[in-house]
This record gives structure tokens, sequence and C-alpha cells, in this order.
């Protein structure tokens, strides 16, 4: 088994190391038994998407997100092509941004997203930092994380959290964060969510295998180091929500 993941604009989008996000995919896949690729896509380059297992983006400034998104747009439509044909695809951080139809910046500037999705993002003076802990249906455990964002995104009607016990939604007020649709997967959250997140990695690698047509493994491969650094955070954010948490889920 062989799969090849696609890294959009390292330089540039890592701002939070998000690279260990493709790193620990990368582990546990080889650990399958699969041969991975890790291909990086510069700002020049055109991006190859025809052999990709997983399109993925993280997080930048405000001033390389508007690079990586006039870099991406002269590809969008074999993007699109992509996700259409089922190819996984995540971004991270304010990556997730470039995903609807508009970013109107500080300056009033309206810059046309790729319209992978419908919702809009408009930026503010007012930075959001803040940890966040995040539920969702897609899967038993809590999520936990990190924010640091200036902007509000509305319009979202899939968020891919539904509910937030710690931490601020797409836009202020609202319980929703992120977006997911099919096969398009997307948060604010930045930095190593994968290394922090045991069940969402292993989601993804769920979702990942069944565009390959692959059975995965019961149970999947199990890195001890990210339960055990993922039941000290969940404890700690929680008890500061005053949230509860349960029993780690086995999926």
């Amino acid at each position: 088994m062989e799969l090849t993941l696609l890294h959009l604009y390292p330089d540039a989008m890592s701002l939070y190391g998000e690279y260990a996000n493709l790193s620990v995919l990368r582990r546990v896949l080889e650990l399958m038994g699969v041969e991975v690729t890790v291909r990086s896509v510069g700002l020049d380059d055109t991006p190859d998407f025809s052999d990709a297992g997983l399109i993925y983006m993280g997080a930048g400034t405000e001033r390389s997100q508007k690079w990586a998104l006039e870099a991406l747009r002269p590809h969008v439509q074999p993007l699109k092509e992509a996700v259409e044909r089922g190819v996984p695809l995540l971004f991270t951080g304010n990556a997730m941004e470039l995903l609807g139809s508009a970013i109107t910046d500080q300056s009033g500037r309206v810059w046309p997203g790729l319209a992978l999705a419908a919702f809009e993002t408009r930026e503010g003076e007012r930075r959001t930092v803040e940890d966040v802990v995040a539920h969702t249906p897609l899967w038993q455990d809590p999520v936990v994380g990190f924010m640091n964002k200036c902007s509000a995104t509305q319009g979202v009607t899939t968020p891919l959290f539904a509910q937030l016990s710690l931490g601020t939604g797409n836009c202020p007020g609202e319980q929703g964060e992120g977006y997911v649709e099919g096969n398009v997967i997307a948060t604010h959250l930045a930095g190593p969510v994968l290394v922090k997140n045991p069940a969402f990695l292993n989601w993804l690698v769920g979702r990942m295998a069944a565009f390959q047509g692959w059975t995965l493994p019961e149970p999947l491969p199990q890195l001890p180091y990210q339960h055990q650094a993922y039941d000290v955070t969940v404890k700690e954010l929680t008890a500061r929500a005053g949230g509860h948490h349960g029993e780690r889920s086995s999926v």
C-alpha cells in the first residue's frame, strides 16, 4: 500500500509547527504497513493533486494566508476535481478561511476565496488567543487545541465541532467551530492538533482509508505518548471549563 500526503505551502503556512500533523499521520500509516510519501508544495510550484491521499494546509500569518490564497487560486479547478474524486482535505488554523467564498481584511479589501464552501470571513482588530475544548458527534472524545485568530467566519451550516466547553466558535457567541462537508475538513485550531487528539487522528485515518478502499486493522496502531499528553491536557482544560472528562474512547 502506498499513499501521498500533499502538504501545501509549508514554508508560509506552518506557523505553529503544523508539519507535525503529517509526521504523526505518517507514523501511524507506516505502522499499518503503508509506504508514505510527504510531498511539499511551494508558493511558486504547480501542485499535483492526481495521486494525493490527503491534501493539507496549516496556519500562517494574515499576510502569508493571502500569499497562499493567491498561490492556490490558479489551481482551484484541479483542487476541486480532487475533492470531487473523494480526496480528503484538511485545512487548519486560518487556512480554513481560504475554503470559503471571501475574506474581508481589516482594510476592507475583499479577497475572493476558493469557494469550496459558502461561508465568508471578516477580519477585525480584536485577536482571539485561547485554548479550546470542543465536542463533535463524529467521535467520542473531546478535542483540545489552541486558537489564534482575528476573524469571524459566518455562514457555516455544518461545523466540525458542534459544541465548545472552552473557547470561541466560528463567530463570537456561536457554539459551532470549524467546517466539515463530505471529505472537506477544516478548523481554526492551529498547531499539531492531530498529535494532541488521538481520536481525531484515528477518525481522519479512517476517512483516508475509506477513500483508498483499504480495510483498517483492528485496533489501529497506538502511539502511547499521544494518549499520555492528551489525558494530561484534557484534564487541565476541562477542569478550567468546568466540564467532566469520561473514559477515553477506544475508537
